[in-house]
């Protein structure tokens, strides 16, 4: 009985920590001199990795490399343990409803679901109304210069970040927490923030940021996969062209210099018919279809989709983890 109630309660965490994220969103990046920007999670991760890596900075890269691995290690380990042992503490030594109230909100803080939607709905809106100088506001989703980029070129960039943002910020969390709890979603975020301040090949990170972007590779391995299987699986219940999305992916996936986000982007431009490109790096898709702002429309249900498609897939792994342990 104790299980089938801890079972009930890891799913309603799930569920309200998505509804939270659905009703508050996340403080926009756009403003970051506001205080709830400063003391989200993922912005005192960056914060604490970019104070920590100058001190770990060494001319021999072996010895660089070790000490990227001790960033890794410090970052994951300083954002971890306080959560794990404050919720055992709380769910110990309090109550269970306390206990749940803590792990919603924390849970939230690993996820972002409404501000990318903002973004998007506003970045189709300007873009249909040919406010350029609004719509190129958006075109950071895929850290690219929006000085030359057109109406079509910035909708591609919205769309290829919805499909990478859909493992990193949403597909990848609720699997950690389906199998390790509120810990391991927060764990999730840091290797994630990690491979975002210094998983690059430049001459700066590419030996202290050497670890933490293979550990983000291996840990977005599974859930990258699953994510464009999701994605044909969300366009078929749509009516969109699932088989499209399936052949694309297969095909273009290993066009993008990351391992992982090539295989969400690619299903996505198959299912939508168009072709997406981050111009001199690669091209995706074929240009079946024009890319009009209502492509990103397109793209935003069928992310939706996905994303409930990987709720439904993650309650039997709560049940499974729940009924053999309880993971704070």
């Amino acid at each position: 009985m104790i299980r089938i109630i801890a079972v009930l309660i890891a799913v309603s965490i799930l569920v309200l920590a998505i509804a939270l994220d659905l009703l508050l969103g996340d403080p926009s990046p756009n403003y970051p001199e506001k205080t709830a920007f400063n003391l989200h999670p993922t912005v005192l991760m960056g914060k604490l990795t970019k104070a920590l890596e100058p001190y770990l900075k060494n001319p021999n890269p072996k010895i660089a490399k070790l000490n990227g691995v001790l960033l890794a290690l410090t970052v994951i380990t300083a954002f971890t343990l306080p959560v794990y042992f404050g919720l055992w503490a709380i769910y110990t030594f309090l109550s269970i409803i306390v206990y749940a109230l803590f792990a919603i909100i924390l849970l939230k803080l690993t996820i972002c679901i409404k501000l990318e939607t903002d973004w998007a709905k506003a970045a189709a809106k300007a873009i249909e109304s040919e406010d350029m100088v609004e719509a190129k506001k958006y075109s950071h989703f895929s850290r690219r210069d929006s000085t030359d980029l057109t109406g079509s070129q910035i909708s591609s960039a919205v769309i290829e970040s919805m499909a990478e943002n859909l493992i990193d910020f949403k597909i990848s969390p609720i699997l950690s927490y389906a199998f390790f709890g509120v810990s391991g979603a927060v764990a999730f975020r840091a290797v994630n923030t990690l491979d975002g301040m210094v998983g690059f090949k430049d001459s700066k990170h590419i030996h202290t940021g050497w670890f933490s972007a293979n550990l983000d590779t291996v840990i977005n391995y599974v859930p990258a996969r699953l994510t464009a299987v999701l994605i044909v699986l969300a366009s078929a219940i749509l009516g969109e062209d699932y088989k499209k999305a399936w052949a694309i992916a297969k095909r273009d996936h290993a066009k993008t210099p990351s391992r992982n986000h090539g295989w969400p982007m690619a299903a996505m431009a198959g299912a939508l018919c168009v072709q997406l490109e981050k111009p001199g790096q690669y091209i995706l898709g074929e240009q079946t279809e024009p890319l009009t702002p209502n492509k990103i429309l397109q793209a935003l249900k069928i992310r939706n989709m996905a994303l409930l498609l990987c709720v439904l897939f993650s309650l039997p792994i709560i049940l499974l983890t729940r009924l053999c342990f309880f993971p704070y």
